[in-house]
């Protein structure tokens, strides 16, 4: 189990064997509790320290990780692999949530967090370990010239877990090497699948339309979205995976996009009807919701804490609790009303951020601010979390859920679909950044995880055709979900000709595209997809501009 191997004459792990070398025993395991950290000691496969037993069962190409604790309060586990990489290696990790255009393989960053998972590549050979999906703490990575640490954080909010007895499943992790021939997006891919045994893929290609980026959320009608409905019905191809229409925020009766969520606002008076209608026009219906946010008078201990916030939650305004269980059912109830109306496609928003009270690229390794903990004390964030969505995925029945704003590893065999970047926003600077950067980088989740949505294709007058015409080339050629937002009737005639083409592309099932140049670039160029390789200028005259935030 301590095998290891070395580069000549150098004492340093080649990238194949580093990673391999992470699912023997760790070299050291430290606890972290509300008033202590405690060095536990190895007896067998269980470390002990304290009132802990933590459990270390190493199988092949796999590291199953338990605890055990009667009353200790624990904040973090962390866990530590003596052997450094050999110089010039490269790496990739993920992010909590969305990604915000951060990823890239980068050379030796100690402090660098590499949540759920790492890639570590020398550009012939590649290695790749991670945590499965669906763990019961957040995880995340640093590479070191000395090593590789683990940090699992297990707190409960911002307070330390109380399991009282019970054994958490922490997590388990996985290893792959490259093979012969193997490239590190191909290896990426195989790590991916490794990390989550039963995707819930959707079946069917998806594509279509989204409200978003031309109404954001102000003046939408039952009447223009049925509008938008014909107009997407006669782009779509004959054949093939119907479209969806996602109407996205602005139905509801709150104009701050929150609950309650029993019906429409005054622009939609009958929601079961307009599915029905847009149904009726040849596409298939989808809706968004915010389920934690509410102005319903709800009980306060329904409620979270608001410490946890960077800003105050507004007055009127509730976030819930999901650790409580008639604030779960609550919401279990609004996503069976909401799927009972007969809209096939639930998209679910906001939720790390009224969880954990910041925004993926806030987050780090703190997470969220101090101060707070979830009603339920006996159970961590993760779990909390997963729990969460394994009650909106009961309740939805047999519509398909996109997560957004969503934990995408702890989503994983719940959701058909994760937006996996942030928004793409009206400007072609934005798209680049969020979009794009997401497609590559997160592209080996793609049917191992779910299907990865890189949001959407926005027609605006930001956006360059040139553009705008290569994003919806790339997306529809990439076999992921394409989206378009625009107003219809402001598509001129090339416009149209050109979504005709990508949705007929789109309607296909297709291997997932390949990032050539993604070693190089934050914003690969090259792509190799189904008709063969395709190269894309991203930048022309305009480069990029400094003021995009």
């Amino acid at each position: 189990m301590t095998r290891r191997t070395l580069l000549a004459g150098t004492g340093l792990l080649s990238p194949l064997a580093a990673t391999a070398n992470l699912t023997r025993l760790p070299d050291r395991v430290v606890a972290y509790m509300e008033t202590a950290a405690v060095e536990l000691k190895l007896a067998g496969d269980i470390w002990r320290g304290s009132d802990l037993r933590f459990s270390t069962v190493p199988v092949e190409n796999e590291l199953v990780l338990k605890l055990e604790a009667s009353t200790s309060a624990v904040k973090r586990i962390f866990l530590r692999w003596q052997g450094g990489f050999a110089s010039g290696t490269r790496y990739l990790g993920d992010a909590w949530e969305r990604s915000y255009g951060e990823l890239e393989w980068r050379g030796l960053v100690p402090h660098r967090t590499l949540p759920w998972y790492f890639l570590a590549s020398d550009g012939r050979r590649t290695s790749g370990c991670g945590v499965a999906t669906g763990a019961g703490a957040f995880a995340c990575w640093m590479v070191d010239a000395a090593g590789v640490s683990l940090w699992l954080d297990l707190r409960c909010g911002a307070a330390g877990v109380l399991l009282g007895g019970r054994t958490l499943d922490v997590a388990t992790i996985h290893s792959v090497e490259s093979r012969e021939g193997e490239s590190p997006f191909m290896v990426a891919h195989r790590l991916c699948h490794a990390l989550c045994a039963k995707p819930k893929l959707p079946g069917t290609p998806l594509y279509g339309w989204n409200t978003w980026y031309y109404t954001f959320g102000k003046g939408m009608t039952a009447e223009g979205v049925l509008g938008d409905a014909h107009a997407l019905s006669d782009l779509a191809p004959t054949r093939g995976a119907r479209p969806f229409l996602i109407i996205d925020e602005g139905w509801g009766a709150s104009a701050a996009g929150a609950g309650p969520w029993t019906g429409g606002g005054a622009g939609f008076p009958d929601m079961p009807g307009l599915a029905a209608a847009i149904k009726k026009a040849g596409v298939r219906p989808g809706i968004w919701v915010r389920p934690l946010y509410t102005t319903e008078a709800v009980p306060a201990r329904w409620r979270l804490e608001g410490n946890r916030l960077q800003r105050h939650v507004p007055k009127g305004f509730a976030v819930l609790d999901p650790s409580v269980p008639e604030a779960l059912d609550h919401v279990r109830e609004n996503l069976r009303r909401i799927a009972g109306w007969g809209y096939e496609l639930i998209k679910h928003d906001y939720t790390t951020f009224e969880i954990l009270g910041r925004w993926g690229f806030q987050m780090d390794a703190d997470l969220t601010n101090d101060g707070w903990h979830f009603a339920d004390r006996g159970h961590t964030t993760a779990e909390i979390i997963r729990n969460f969505y394994g009650a909106i995925r009961q309740a939805a029945g047999n519509a398909l859920l996109i997560g957004c704003n969503t934990v995408g590893h702890l989503g994983a065999g719940l959701f058909e679909m994760q937006r996996i970047g942030d928004d793409n926003g009206i400007d072609w600077d934005r798209t680049r950044r969020m979009g794009l950067n997401a497609l590559a980088f997160r592209m080996p989740q793609h049917n191992t995880f779910f299907a990865v949505d890189a949001d959407c294709v926005t027609l605006s007058k930001d956006v360059p055709p040139v553009m705008a015409s290569q994003w919806l080339d790339l997306l529809a050629a990439s076999g992921t979900p394409l989206f378009v937002s625009a107003r219809p009737r402001e598509l001129d005639v090339r416009m149209r000709a050109s979504i005709r083409r990508a949705f007929e592309t789109a309607a296909r099932p297709q291997q997932a595209a390949e990032p050539l140049d993604w070693l190089d670039s934050a914003t690969p160029a090259m792509w190799r997809t189904n008709s063969g390789i395709r190269k894309y200028d991203w930048f022309g005259m305009a480069g990029v501009s400094p003021l995009v935030k």
